[in-house]
């Protein structure tokens, strides 16, 4: 019998646990195959250390030259093998467990790969918003490193990254428009659940991460949230409704 998978994410205070839109994307891929997994939780600060002392391979480089270490990673027991980057990751289970769900068809690497620079294109305009709220709901060790690193990639506060009022209203209102563009796409799907119509694919771990991290960090009951569900007549929230048996945390 195989062994699970251990998959590494970060934690949160949420009760989900789960936040981060690059790790959410290889949760729903390891959903969506079907493969056995479990979860580890690491705090930013600790996420170099972890990566050298498995053999996981740096995913950046850092303004100092130096490799840069991110999560998602997952260290597959069966194999050997340890893999960072939430596309490669996907890519790396439909070569390994072929068995399951395929999460690339045929001839999509590319679409998908054009898919998330659209996604993130579409959302652009509300990306400081959301890492500010999603630094006040880290733990202590990681809320201060995320702040630090994020702050000096901004040159500016995290309270001053996205301030309430006219700044904050404009970036939400240019977001409603530019994903407009990713509705227009999956209007073209015949009708179907998901973004390749009623198959679900690797394409929905990547919209679905992005758009989870928004849901899970502002909370599924805040104005934020169902306002930006309601958009473009409910696509949103409706997507992530039909996402829901592949969001499951384990």
């Amino acid at each position: 019998m195989a062994s699970p998978i251990i998959f590494y994410d970060i934690p949160s205070t949420l009760s989900v646990n789960a936040w981060s839109p690059n790790t959410w994307k290889t949760r729903y891929a390891l959903n969506i195959k079907g493969v056995a997994y479990k979860t580890e939780w690491v705090e930013y600060p600790d996420i170099e250390a972890l990566a050298k002392k498995i053999g996981a391979p740096p995913t950046d480089v850092k303004a100092d030259g130096s490799p840069s270490y991110t999560l998602p990673i997952i260290n597959d027991p069966n194999t050997g093998k340890v893999v960072s980057d939430s596309f490669l990751i996907a890519k790396y289970l439909d070569e390994t467990y072929p068995s399951g769900t395929t999460l690339f068809p045929p001839g999509t690497e590319s679409l998908m790969a054009a898919l998330e620079s659209g996604v993130v294109g579409g959302i652009k305009s509300i990306l400081p918003y959301q890492l500010a709220v999603s630094c006040y709901i880290l733990n202590p060790s990681s809320e201060k490193y995320f702040r630090a690193t994020r702050e000096a990639t901004y040159e500016k506060k995290i309270e001053e990254f996205s301030p309430v009022g006219a700044q904050r209203d404009a970036h939400w209102a240019e977001a409603k428009t530019t994903i407009a563009a990713v509705d227009d796409w999956l209007s073209k799907n015949g009708g179907g659940k998901f973004v390749m119509g009623n198959t679900v694919t690797y394409a929905d771990g990547i919209l679905g991460g992005w758009l989870t991290w928004i849901k899970v960090v502002n909370g599924e009951s805040s104005a934020v949230w169902k306002d930006f569900a309601s958009w473009h007549g409910g696509r949103w929230g409706t997507y992530i409704a039909n996402l829901q048996s592949y969001a499951t945390v384990l």
